[in-house]
């Protein structure tokens, strides 16, 4: 299971995601972007976690970050239009339990302090989760979201008896397939070329939903 931080602005929330990890057993960081991982605040705050901080990827995209995942959460605090079906913290961590393998690599992505994660970095993500939390005053530390999400996936590791072999299809997989639809969709004029990320949103939503296999983006990418 990797985490994504996406553009963060705070060395400090860095140091302090890697100790959250380290403290409930996650290894792998992924960075998009953002400030230097390696100043000083970074260092102070990683403490004995600075292993993870120095084994950190950088990736100039979330796309590129996580091509390589099959399943994918982005964590968001706003609800509305385009940020529905949203999981809670046992909820995620109750299907990573049931559906991670040692061959399937999972990621939970993290968004920007200030502003989070936009809607187009949302879209790429298979799942949605937010951490329910008061309605006059919702935001949370980056690194305390981390925290509680890594703490609610130690408590299903310890009861897990062993994740079901599934074979979805990556997430560079599943991008391709999204291409090829809102290619397709605009030749034959099925898009609104007003707004045509609308009606594609909705589909990714419902692929998603579907838990395509690669043999089965495959026969879509043929019919298309």
């Amino acid at each position: 299971i990797i985490i994504i931080l996406v553009e963060p602005q705070s060395p400090g929330n860095i140091g302090m995601t890697c100790r959250a990890m380290k403290n409930m057993g996650l290894t792998q960081l992924r960075i998009v972007k953002g400030c230097d991982r390696f100043d000083a605040e970074a260092l102070k705050f990683a403490v004995a976690a600075r292993d993870l901080l120095e084994s950190a990827s950088v990736f100039p995209d979330l796309a590129s970050a996580m091509a390589d995942c099959t399943l994918t959460v982005g964590t968001t605090r706003r609800h509305g239009k385009y940020r529905q079906e949203i999981l809670s913290p046992p909820e995620v961590a109750g299907l990573l339990r049931e559906q991670v393998t040692p061959d399937c690599r999972a990621a939970i992505v993290f968004g920007r302090e200030d502003n989070g994660l936009t809607t187009e970095e949302l879209s790429l993500c298979r799942w949605h989760a937010t951490i329910p939390t008061s309605n006059e005053y919702g935001s949370l530390n980056l690194s305390q979201s981390v925290l509680l999400f890594c703490y609610e996936l130690g408590k299903a590791s310890e009861s897990a008896g062993g994740g079901r072999p599934l074979e979805l299809a990556k997430s560079e997989e599943m991008e391709t397939l999204f291409a090829h639809f809102d290619a397709t969709l605009n030749k034959i004029g099925f898009l609104n070329e007003q707004n045509p990320a609308h009606m594609m949103r909705s589909l990714r939503r419902i692929f998603f939903r579907a838990n395509l296999d690669s043999r089965e983006v495959t026969v879509l990418l043929g019919m298309l």
